[in-house]
Parts: structure tokens; sequence; C-alpha cells
């Protein structure tokens, strides 16, 4: 039982005759308690309205993510509070919910402009002789139509992928769009913290969906 519902009880025991000192006894609290106001709903009000806006603008966005955008706005927290927050606030998604657009007031990147206005990148899967798995990252420019860089390992974690990116943004630059699908090296924390740290702006591919097939969809859309 909460202070705050003991607080309660000792009130609703003292309408019904009891001294407070007796209804204090009975409900386990001190008697200096009952005039605690908490200030933990005034601090978290202006997290919890930005955690709303965020919400309505990314849909599809658990409270992992949420708290990165929170933090590039001065809301930093830690990842138990913002869990608190977001079930505070009814944020909770469903386990099962039927497939849905992303909403229409979510940025999404139209096909590529120039140099470094788009990067998709994603992994390839391959074998040696010997039967060993191997791991391609694969990072493409799709204005120019370039392979950027092929990173070739038995295992690639998002630290290493980091690593490429880094590497390829102090050589050519830094996109304004980085493009992918939903792999968990490319939703993992690390990365959307290191993505929000560099100002790039994520568009992940929807499910089932290459990069060639979505880019078709989205010149179609543009024909009148």
């Amino acid at each position: 039982m909460s202070s705050q519902v003991r607080r309660e009880q000792v009130a609703l025991a003292r309408e019904r005759g009891h001294s407070e000192r007796r209804a204090c006894e009975l409900m386990g609290i001190a008697r200096s308690g009952l005039g605690y106001r908490s200030v933990r709903a005034e601090r978290d009000r202006p997290t919890l309205e930005a955690m709303r806006r965020l919400a309505g603008q990314y849909p599809r966005y658990g409270y992992r993510r949420i708290r990165v955008f929170l933090r590039r706005e001065g809301h930093g927290m830690s990842r138990h509070r913002a869990h608190r927050l977001w079930r505070l606030a009814g944020l909770q998604l469903p386990r099962r919910r039927p497939r849905r657009r992303a909403a229409a007031s979510r940025p999404r990147p139209l096909p590529a402009f120039g140099p470094n206005h788009v990067w998709a990148y994603d992994f390839v899967f391959d074998a040696s002789a010997s039967g060993q798995q191997i791991k391609c990252l694969t990072v493409f420019d799709e204005f120019a139509r370039q392979c950027l860089a092929i990173d070739v390992a038995g295992s690639i974690r998002s630290a290493r992928v980091i690593e490429v990116l880094t590497r390829l943004i102090s050589a050519h630059g830094a996109p304004r769009f980085l493009r992918s699908d939903n792999g968990p090296e490319f939703v993992s924390h690390a990365i959307l913290a290191w993505l929000a740290d560099s100002g790039i702006e994520t568009a992940h591919i929807d499910p089932g969906k290459t990069v060639a097939e979505r880019r078709q969809r989205e010149l179609q859309r543009q024909v009148p």
C-alpha cells in the first residue's frame, strides 16, 4: 500500500470518529507524514507533455526510442524513469496490433536529389568455402548509385556499424537521411543515440520492402 493511499485511509478513519493518533497507528504511518504533498507530478508534467507529443508524431516508436528524442530536447532521464512515465501517460503499445502505415506527420525523405542526400545501409549474408557465415555491411548513396563501403566480418555489432559510418562521414560528409530496415543493429539504443547526436534523420523501410521497391513507390506517388 502506497503512502498516499495510507494518508487517504487515515482521513477516512478520522471521519469515522478515530483520533489522528489512533488512525495513524492503525494505518502504520507517522503523523508528521500527513501533511506531505508529492512534487513528482509537477516535476514530471513537462516531460509527460513532450513524451505525448513525440509519441503522437512517431506512433510506432516505443519508450526507448522516444527517450532519445526527449534527451535532444533537454529531458534527460534514465531508462527506468522513461518507462515509468511512458506507462503513466498510458502510451504502452499493445503486444499485438494490426499492421498500419506510419502517421503522415512523420518526416519521410523524398527520393535523393543530390549526393549525400540519402544513404541506405543494410546487411548481405554469404558463406565461405569452409561453411562459415560471412556478414557484409553495405552503405549505398542512392543518388550517385555508388557503394560507399562494404565491411565484411563474421559478426558485426552496432559499435562496428557506428565505426564504419563515422569513417564514411569523415571522408564524404554526413547524409541528410539514412535509410535502413528494422534490423536489431539499426534500431539499437547505441545507433539511435549516435544518429541523434550527429543530427542525421532516419527512415526505416517498411517490412518486406527493399530499398529499390521503396524508391519506386515514392517515384510513383509523385507522378500526377
